[in-house]
């Protein structure tokens, strides 16, 4: 993709408005806000670094949460000022606002190398709502703009998109930082012309999240491995019982021309031949969501196609781990999104653990192998091979939109090389 990116800018004693994806785990111990994972901070610092050592002054904006156009003190991103400073190894200033005097005053007095965090974008209702005014502020305190927030780029908000528009209408430079083209790099150009065989693995829970990405990738893979709850709609269409599986019944449509188009395109679609169900009992207790606690018993292995009645399937089975992994292990590109099963409960994870050992063997053998982030992420990196694959990428909603062929909005604000 022939976007501008930092490599091609001048940015000494200029100010760098720098879009980033901190939207980072969050919990509360002992009174005060922790980090839990700080895996999108770090991946931001070689376009940081290499900014900085040029002399940049960087002014990084970024959101936390969802708190809805209001002030809401547990999703500041403070901590994350101090976070970064740690991996930086520098000071880095925090302002408790994005836009405004103080804003404009802290900017005034950076020098070359200096970094500043503004506070929480979505504290006000303006950035979601990409609103020009809101964006012109944000873009008065910048010579330059520039995008490392794959996760956000699907988003037309003020500034993932509003503030690209204005610096670019005055005739700054808007470009991708590294972390975006790489994700641009792997996502877009590596899977236009994949080397075969072309192995797709698809789980999650539903059909209707991936239809459009299943179908566009059926005109490129060889093979398509479907796993996770979204398996039981594809079951359903096929005349099988669900029991109690979480199921789309109004995609059975979907379903069944997505295994009519398979066959036409001569594409090896694999269902589930074997799964792990259990029985699943609804409990008094409420998650930290307020939502009531599941509990599943009587965990086993079933061969059917058909599920009990009472039961819901929850992982694929060893038959399925088998085949998979097979097909995983002729693949000479891999791309994956959406675990296999309920990875979170260690009964349920096997599917998912196992099919991401076959990828990471694969790929140390020499094949290609794409992460397109969200759980699937997380799922390799619990199982400890995040650094056994090619890449890992970091936006869930972004990347499916991204493979589905879309254009994303932070994406196409950015200046042609």
């Amino acid at each position: 993709m022939a976007k501008l990116t930092v490599k091609d800018l001048n940015v000494r004693g200029k100010r760098v408005f720098m879009r980033v994806d901190y939207n980072v785990p969050l919990e509360e111990k002992d009174g005060q806000m922790v980090i839990t994972d700080d895996t999108r901070i770090k991946e931001t610092l070689p376009t940081l670094r290499l900014l900085i050592e040029q002399g940049a002054k960087m002014v990084l904006a970024a959101h936390l949460g969802r708190p809805k156009g209001k002030r809401e003190p547990s999703m500041s991103l403070r901590p994350v000022a101090e976070k970064l400073a740690d991996l930086l190894g520098c000071s880095v200033a925090f302002v408790d606002d994005c836009i405004g005097e103080k804003v404009e005053k802290t900017v005034g007095i950076m020098k070359p190398g200096d970094v500043l965090l503004l506070e929480n974008m979505r504290f006000y209702k303006e950035e979601e709502a990409n609103d020009l005014g809101f964006a012109e502020k944000l873009a008065s305190v910048a010579d330059i703009y520039v995008n490392d927030a794959f996760g956000a780029a699907h988003r037309a908000h003020a500034s993932t998109e509003g503030i690209a528009r204005v610096i670019s209408k005055r005739g700054g430079p808007c470009a991708a930082g590294l972390l975006m083209e790489r994700e641009l790099k792997f996502l877009g150009d590596e899977l236009e012309n994949p080397a075969r065989p072309f192995v797709v693995i698809l789980g999650g829970a539903k059909v209707s999240d991936k239809i459009t990405v299943i179908d566009r990738l059926l005109e490129k893979a060889d093979s398509i491995l479907i796993g996770g709850a979204m398996a039981y709609t594809f079951r359903l269409a096929q005349g099988h019982k669900t029991g109690k599986s979480l199921v789309e019944p109004d995609k059975t449509d979907v379903a069944k021309s997505a295994l009519e188009k398979a066959n036409e395109c001569g594409v090896n679609f694999l269902l589930p031949a074997d799964d792990v169900i259990a029985v699943p009992v609804k409990t008094d207790k409420l998650d930290k969501k307020g939502k009531p606690v599941v509990e599943y018993q009587n965990v086993r292995v079933n061969n059917e196609m058909d599920c009990p009645e009472d039961a819901a399937g929850l992982d694929i089975g060893p038959e399925t781990v088998k085949a998979y992994s097979d097909e995983v292990s002729r693949a000479k590109t891999i791309l994956w999104n959406g675990p296999m099963g309920l990875f979170e409960d260690k009964r349920f994870a096997e599917g998912t653990f196992a099919v991401a050992r076959a990828v990471a063997e694969v790929t140390q053998k020499g094949a290609k192998s794409i992460i397109g982030g969200g759980d699937s992420v997380k799922a390799l990196n619990k199982a400890k091979l995040g650094d056994k694959v090619t890449f890992m990428s970091t936006g869930g909603g972004a990347s499916l939109e991204f493979l589905e062929g879309k254009e994303l909005p932070g994406v196409a604000a950015l200046s042609e090389r």
